[in-house]
């Protein structure tokens, strides 16, 4: 054989076993994917795989009761059956679902409403129900039955649905209409689910009801019931969370994308698809945080022309648009895209599930990460019941969903480990780590975007930025531990010194007195010898009468001199939130912060101070911090730093100054209307830019908020504290 054929032969050889292997080449499914990849969703193990079950459902209800402003009811009902088998029944009094839609709700992976928004969401992929549906399917082989109602409609859709995996599609069954009854009343409105799958139902901290329970902290304005029966029928655990606030969650406005948050493969995408005509006006349509200023500063470093039109900007010249992103100071985005729980609905929602004495909690403000809002929470309480031996108890969560597994290495408990707990009053064996003692902290991270460490959503990803807002958070709340029990430390001996002295004293006073045939002299100057104390004593209480809650302050000067105090009073100020009643008048010194002057109060007298707040309910606010200025201790209050507190002050002028700016901004945004606008609307960003060079030796971040201008100890009404924290 020659050499030449030979060659030919050896090409036909390889061309037959490329096209072989290429035979072989199919495309799977997204289904599939998850199908056989079912870790990824939390189904990993049978404990595990009812938890992201009620999850998932329980989720998806919150949801769509707060998307139709209805106050949550949620009814969730576990029964053993034979084997590794469990019957998961879930319902609500939410909007239901048009039957039209049922099918691809619970039946289409990568299928949501919230992939593309950009605002604060439990839930964004598309995947979570359909998991479930899956799941189920695939260990016992039953079908999902779903009974949904909507209020127009005058009867209920019942179905069974499974999932054609290969298809990506749900498959129908059994559909009819009837009328929907529970407990012998007719539903209106609502949504049920039964599904039966393999799992295990285990109590404990990684179980349905801690998961619950941790749900109904973080939505106080929901209602959460808990059934769990055993192969009998008999209830082996249960849980009832009854809403304490009728005040549904904030809601949240869709922003666009921000420059800083965009990838060049993202930009070329908004490029082919934009409808604008020029680059200017793309830019400022399309993104938030562009004022007309901004836009023609990103063309002009880019080398682009104003009026070129934006599908014909080529892979380079968008390379060079997403390099001067970086390089030119942009507004931060709006973050009304964002709902915080808030600091009384954080101590509400704690009350209900954890008997506590002390609870300290904060709200950060909003602040931006690689061009995505986000916002920090954090509440600790202390004492009650909790138990006072072993690590504290740590409560995640993620855009108020609860993250249950792999805490060790999530993001919000590296940033609650990295505190020294020691010096403010918790054990903390080393120096790192989890501390000891009768508490449990609360950290909320609400965002547009939260990076998960896996599918699963379980815990956070590394971000500095994040971290850095969770530990000023975790040292805030910290030190108001720390003043408490500083507090209650000073109170208590006090109170028995005082109390012994009152004993005592007028005892010996009436038998001296009696045995001397003279009149008892007046202890008072005495007893503020011994004393040589200033002491205070607050009480906030609700009236129900008023329908307001009453803080009352008394001071007592127990010294031998005249003493002049200024008395500040921390408030829940807020929307609707106003002080009424306020006999000694007084002044604002920030945001929930109130003063009064006490010019003289003389040795053994004292001194009242009341007021009334109004747009509360029972139970919002139930403990006060007082602060004082002036020489010498109170016994009961704190000394305020003067130097934090204007601080604060000037933040609160910059969020002002930030506000009118964004509000120029958006007027100048009319050049939508008409491209001859453009001329007019040059002159709103001039007037707003002179106002950020004004700014800017302050504002270190060129994104963040003016909100973030944060002095090297922000406890702003508190003690300072040395060292490195």
């Amino acid at each position: 054989m020659s050499f030449g054929l030979w060659e030919d032969l050896k090409g036909v050889v390889a061309m037959a076993d490329a096209e072989r292997i290429a035979s072989k080449q199919k495309q799977i499914s997204i289904s599939e994917f998850f199908e056989k990849n079912k870790h990824f969703l939390g189904f990993d193990t049978l404990q595990r795989a009812v938890i992201t079950a009620v999850k998932e459902a329980v989720d998806n209800s919150l949801d769509a009761c707060e998307e139709a402003r209805i106050p949550p009811d949620i009814k969730v009902e576990i029964n053993r059956l034979e084997g590794d088998r469990l019957e998961l029944i879930c319902q609500d009094n939410g909007p239901g679902i048009p039957r039209d839609s049922v099918e691809n709700v619970f039946g289409k992976f990568l299928l949501g409403s919230r992939f593309h928004a950009i605002r604060q969401t439990r839930g964004q992929q598309g995947i979570g129900i359909t998991g479930v549906v899956m799941y189920a399917q695939l260990t016992t082989g039953s079908k999902t039955h779903v009974v949904s109602k909507i209020a127009s409609d005058s009867s209920a859709v019942h179905v069974d649905l499974g999932l054609d995996t290969r298809k990506n599609r749900a498959t129908k069954s059994n559909e009819r209409r009837d009328v929907w009854f529970e407990d012998g009343e007719e539903v209106e409105h609502g949504l049920k689910i039964r599904t039966v799958m393999r799992a295990k139902y285990q109590r404990g901290r990684q179980s349905v009801h801690q998961y619950l329970r941790m749900t109904s902290i973080v939505n106080p304005h929901a209602t959460i019931k808990l059934t769990v029966r055993n192969r009998e029928g008999e209830i082996i655990d249960e849980g009832h969370w009854i809403r304490t606030t009728e005040r549904l969650p904030r809601e949240v406005e869709e922003i666009k994308p921000h420059p800083h948050g965009i990838h060049l493969g993202q930009l070329q995408r908004m490029l082919k698809e934009a409808e604008e005509r020029k680059l200017t006006s793309f830019l400022r349509h399309n993104f938030s945080g562009v004022s007309m200023r901004a836009a023609r500063e990103i063309l002009e470093l880019s080398e682009l022309d104003e009026g070129r039109t934006p599908v014909r900007v080529k892979a380079d010249e968008a390379q060079s648009m997403i390099d001067a992103f970086q390089k030119v100071k942009l507004l931060a985005p709006p973050t009304d895209c964002l709902s915080p729980i808030e600091e009384i609905l954080i101590k509400k929602g704690l009350s209900k599930a954890i008997d506590s004495r002390f609870a300290s909690t904060v709200t950060r403000k909003p602040t931006v990460s690689q061009g995505q809002p986000f916002q920090i929470e954090v509440g600790l309480v202390f004492g009650g019941d909790l138990a006072a031996e072993g690590p504290i108890e740590v409560l995640r969560f993620a855009n108020r969903v609860p993250l249950m597994y792999q805490q060790g290495g999530c993001l919000l408990t590296k940033a609650l480990e990295s505190v020294d707990w020691k010096r403010y009053g918790l054990d903390q064996p080393g120096g790192r780590g989890l501390p000891k003692g009768p508490a449990a902290v609360l950290i909320h991270l609400a965002s547009t975007n939260v990076q998960f460490t896996s599918e699963a959503k379980e815990a956070v990803a590394d971000n500095e930025e994040v971290f850095e807002e969770i530990r000023r958070a975790m040292l805030e709340v910290g030190r108001g531990l720390r003043n408490h029990l500083k507090k209650s430390s000073q109170r208590k001996k006090a109170q028995e010194k005082f109390d012994l002295i009152n004993i005592i004293l007028p005892e010996i006073s009436r038998k001296s007195s009696e045995m001397l045939g003279r009149e008892e002299p007046d202890l008072a100057p005495v007893i503020t010898r011994i004393m040589n104390a200033v002491f205070l004593e607050d009480e906030v209480v609700w009236n129900k009468e008023t329908k307001q809650t009453d803080c009352s302050i008394t001071v007592y000067n127990y010294t031998a001199r005249a003493r002049a105090y200024t008395l500040l009073a921390k408030w829940p100020e807020g929307e609707g939130v106003r002080i009424a009643e306020n006999p000694r008048g007084g002044r604002k010194e920030t945001t929930g912060l109130w003063a009064w002057r006490l010019d003289t109060l003389d040795p053994g007298q004292s001194a009242e101070i009341h007021f009334s707040v109004d747009g509360l309910s029972r139970g919002d606010w139930t403990e006060s911090e007082i602060f004082f200025r002036g020489n010498g201790e109170i016994i009961g209050a704190t000394k305020i730093d003067e130097k934090l507190l204007d601080e604060m002050r000037k933040i609160e002028a910059l969020a002002a100054a930030e506000a009118e700016h964004a509000k120029a901004a958006e007027i100048g945004s009319m050049d939508r209307l008409a491209e001859r606008a453009e001329p007019v609307e040059a002159a709103i960003p001039e007037a707003a830019e002179s106002n950020e060079e004004a700014k800017e030796p302050v504002q270190a971040d060129p994104v963040a908020p003016a909100a973030e201008v944060i002095p090297a100890n922000d406890d702003w009404f508190g003690m300072k504290d040395g060292g490195a924290e």
